[in-house]
């Protein structure tokens, strides 16, 4: 039974698109027979040496369902219970995850302002300090965002230059991985280069925004900087009895290149989008677009007109600000046509 239509494409959300064919074959590739639950299948054994090739030979992986269990289990087992975390105000786990980093884990999060979503020393030391002090949550991880919710990408000199602040102050760093294949593809580097290379601790590896169906990672970079995650992942309700199924989908963006191609085609089209639209009057930008995101200025009464062929979030309704994502599914004709719908608005 169909009950919607396949050929409708909005620039609301990459969460909004499907499941890669490629994705939804290896789930059925992998169905069939029996194979032990709980992990110690074949196919996560084989994604465990997939992510040691990509990230290290020390790298561990734990399949999990979604980006919050990601970060919280991740988190929680990087800290104590007294342990606070330092993030941006536009983080994921401070804006949108519902408190849940706090009530689950009972950790603090130190959020700090960041130009253009990107986390810094100078920001990060802010709030980095106080240690000893039975008053004041101890500031125990940086947690950043790559490619951030902003749209950009941190360099492998940006990500050691907060791995080098942190390490030094015996803090460790987590590193929310929602779209990494997107900052892989914008930046055209292995894995390896900007996580474990430059000194990431730990690292929540997204699944769904790049076309799978219901699975994510943690990646763990250095195992002695976590304790108890095989605990914590079934204590959080994210360990899946059927893994094999999600460890399918993971080898699926690893092998042959698959997921840094998807991304790439989303990053074009967003960089195709702005590109259409720069130079307008009545558009401006409000950040960089380095990924499959376009910030962008609008006359809330266009916005308005767009929205009633195509659906998009308002990013800050009083400074005018939306948010256009483009996904693995976004094509040109898509981009060109919501181009000429915006110039459309903007003449009414």
């Amino acid at each position: 039974m169909r009950l919607h239509d396949p050929d409708r494409r909005t620039f609301a959300s990459d969460n909004y698109a499907g499941v890669l064919p490629e994705v939804l074959t290896a789930i059925a590739d992998a169905n069939g027979g029996h194979q032990i639950a709980y992990g110690e299948d074949e196919y996560t054994a084989r994604l465990g040496e997939v992510v040691r090739d990509e990230f290290g030979e020390r790298a561990e992986v734990f399949p999990v369902f979604n980006g919050t269990g990601a970060n919280v289990t991740a988190l929680t087992a990087l800290l104590p219970r007294w342990g606070a975390v330092v993030a941006t105000g536009t983080a994921h786990i401070h804006a949108d995850e519902g408190g849940a980093p706090e009530r689950v884990s009972g950790l603090k999060l130190l959020v700090v302002p960041a130009e253009h979503g990107k986390l810094t020393p100078a920001a990060a030391e802010t709030e980095a300090w106080g240690w000893g002090d039975e008053h004041r949550a101890q500031p125990l991880a940086l947690s950043i965002t790559q490619s951030t919710e902003l749209g950009t990408v941190y360099s492998p000199d940006e990500v050691r230059a907060l791995t080098d602040f942190a390490h030094e102050r015996g803090m460790a760093v987590h590193m929310d991985g929602a779209r990494l294949w997107n900052a892989a593809a914008a930046l055209d580097l292995p894995f390896s280069a900007f996580t474990s290379d430059v000194g990431v601790d730990v690292l929540s590896l997204g699944g769904t925004k790049n076309g799978l169906l219901g699975a994510e990672a943690i990646v763990v970079l250095d195992p002695d900087r976590v304790d108890g995650l095989i605990y914590l992942r079934k204590l959080n309700m994210q360990l899946s009895s059927k893994m094999r199924f999600a460890s399918a989908q993971l080898l699926t963006l690893f092998e042959g290149g698959l997921g840094v191609r998807t991304a790439a085609h989303a990053n074009a089209m967003a960089a195709r989008l702005r590109a259409g639209l720069e130079g307008i009057d009545g558009v401006g930008f409000s950040h960089p677009t380095q990924a499959n995101a376009v910030f962008a200025e609008l006359d809330l009464d266009a916005a308005d007109r767009v929205r009633e062929r195509y659906r998009f979030y308002d990013w800050d309704r009083a400074k005018r600000q939306v948010r256009w994502m483009c996904a693995f599914d976004t094509t040109e004709a898509d981009v060109d046509a919501f181009i000429d719908t915006v110039r459309a608005a903007l003449r009414r």
